[in-house]
């Protein structure tokens, strides 16, 4: 337990100095602004931007319910922006510390591969949780100031499971930086699955059974409808395998000192 502590210090310290605590939740703040700004002003930009020719807007159409404008959040802004951002924050967390030595130092010292690979997702995922979070939040503050309100029951379900997702991501780039060296195909192939999981979500039950991604759709639901289908108990606990499966891979690739170095 100490080691573990002592490495999510380790981590906290790297990414305070590469200024990674500071920039992410100003980037997610920025992208949870957006969307209710944009949402809001939108009838307005067009009518300035049209100027009458080409763009009629129907007085007729009805104003978006704040739970969608929050919704749109999720879809628009965290599961495309959001999800490279994560990626290109986290490609390197193992691939650095192959490529200057550090892991074969570490591992030479009394700490177990899994102590190691805890760390860098706990670390990483707290950051990222608390980055996600703010931004989510802000966007619920404009969204009840500019539209109407959402339930905060609502808000919180849904925000847990995105967050979720979110720990899929994670754990999922961890392993893809511990298998890879170079951080373009590392980024490249994280990116490529990542979104490809979000757009099948809703082609099969079956998927989305096993597709970690469902969790962002469930948060949907939470904001839309207010409710989830009965099946989300088991596609919570599908999530949580998946993640311990990419941590296994991840386990089993660094104690048999299957990456390379150069």
């Amino acid at each position: 337990m100490r080691n573990f502590t002592v490495l999510v210090k380790k981590e906290f310290i790297q990414m305070a100095r590469d200024l990674k605590v500071f920039w992410l939740p100003l980037v997610f703040v920025f992208l949870g602004i957006t969307q209710p700004i944009v949402s809001y002003y939108l009838p307005t930009i067009l009518k300035m931007v049209g100027g009458g020719q080409g763009i009629t807007i129907d007085p007729t159409m009805p104003v978006q319910q704040g739970a969608e404008v929050l919704a749109s959040t999720l879809v628009s802004q965290f599961d495309q922006l959001g999800i490279m951002i994560i990626v290109i924050s986290m490609m390197a967390v193992v691939q650095t510390d192959k490529a200057n030595g550090m892991l074969a130092f570490i591992l030479t010292r009394p700490v177990t591969v899994r102590s190691y690979i805890s760390g860098k997702i706990v670390s990483n995922y707290i950051l990222l949780a608390g980055s996600v979070s703010l931004g989510y939040l802000t966007s619920y503050l404009y969204v009840n100031y500019l539209f109407s309100n959402v339930a905060v029951i609502n808000m919180i379900v849904a925000l847990l499971f995105y967050l979720l997702w979110v720990l899929f991501m994670v754990s999922f780039t961890t392993m893809i930086s511990t298998i890879f060296n170079s951080p373009a195909v590392i980024a490249l192939l994280s990116i490529a699955f990542l979104f490809f999981s979000r757009i099948i979500v809703g082609l099969s039950v079956a998927i989305d059974f096993i597709n970690p991604a469902s969790m962002s759709n469930y948060a949907l639901e939470m904001l839309m409808i207010g409710t989830v289908n009965t099946d989300v108990i088991w596609s919570v606990l599908m999530t949580f395998v998946m993640i311990g499966f990419t941590m296994i891979i991840t386990n089993f690739w660094i104690a048999h000192k299957k990456y390379v170095t150069d």
